[in-house]
């Protein structure tokens, strides 16, 4: 009797795992939350996803990855085992840079960023700590910002986003969520700081992505704001991990970033309002010239 019940439950273990099992239940979860699976073409890709019988684990991640361009679009991918294993001991992470300069404008490079909450508060407060008061502009750079975890971003130049309850929106198949401006410096791990008023250049190319593009959009609307640079990589969606069966991740596009103008973006560029290849200069000469109107100076 012990054999018997230990075989059938190798069987239903074995069931559970195989390649089937695995296609069945990342359908389920891109028929539930992918942002675009819905309509004749999900349907009829879905249909040929669970009616494609793979042999084997392989076979089953091509078929999924398939039915992933079309339920999730260009965003969402399959993360393999190994990786998810290797990056969740990787602890490499880059610092922002300040700078400021004789016209007490700041610039800030901001990298990406994929560290823990512990590394994120200290990314944000390299940037929130060094930035005085009476800055009289601000150059946020998010060239080459492949992405990551927004947050530490975001509350990075949290000061210089003004109407933080309305900066921000993830609109999904079913709901839009509110990111107003405190709950992101709360998951970041600092506190909100004063407003802090002047004219602010955002610099991007096009590895501009993901994280890198919603922190662009914050800013998205705002006066005294001005955009530089090359149109980003059109990577401005929100994504969803699912624990998949062989300890890999069904990374799913969920949401679509709404600014605070309403206007949606997810696969498509962000153009900027300045297409340049010297962001930094026409950035600096465009505040500049703000500043001397103002006199501020």
């Amino acid at each position: 009797m012990k054999a018997i019940i230990l075989i059938a439950s190798l069987f239903l273990a074995i069931s559970c795992s195989g390649p089937q099992s695995y296609v069945n239940k990342a359908v389920k979860i891109m028929d539930k939350q992918g942002l675009f699976a819905e309509g004749q073409e999900w349907e009829e890709i879905k249909k040929i996803t669970l009616d494609s019988k793979p042999v084997d684990l392989d076979e089953a991640q091509e078929v999924v990855k398939e039915a992933l361009k079309i339920a999730g679009g260009k965003h969402s991918f399959i993360y393999p085992a190994d990786r998810v294993n290797q990056d969740s001991n990787n602890t490499e992470w880059e610092m922002p840079t300040v700078v400021i300069d004789d016209n007490n404008v700041v610039y800030i490079k901001l990298p990406r960023f994929h560290g823990n909450s512990e590394e994120g508060v200290k990314y944000a407060r390299t940037v929130i700590d060094a930035v005085p008061d009476d800055v009289k502009g601000a150059i946020v750079d998010l060239r080459q910002n492949t992405g990551g975890n927004m947050f530490p971003m975001i509350a990075a130049v949290h000061r210089f986003i003004s109407d933080g309850d309305n900066m921000l929106r993830f609109r999904s198949r079913k709901r839009t969520q509110w990111i107003p401006l405190s709950y992101v410096c709360m998951s970041a791990g600092v506190d909100v700081k004063a407003h802090i008023d002047c004219p602010v250049a955002i610099i991007t190319d096009n590895l501009t992505a993901s994280s890198a593009e919603a922190t662009l959009l914050c800013f998205r609307g705002q006066e005294n704001t001005k955009t530089f640079g090359a149109e980003t990589a059109g990577y401005a969606s929100a994504n969803t991990p699912f624990a998949m069966p062989d300890g890999s991740s069904l990374v799913l596009t969920t949401g679509c970033d709404v600014a605070r103008t309403n206007e949606e973006f997810c696969d498509d560029p962000i153009v900027p309002n300045v297409i340049t290849d010297d962001p930094e200069i026409e950035a600096t000469n465009w505040i500049m010239e703000l500043l001397i109107d103002s006199k501020s100076l």
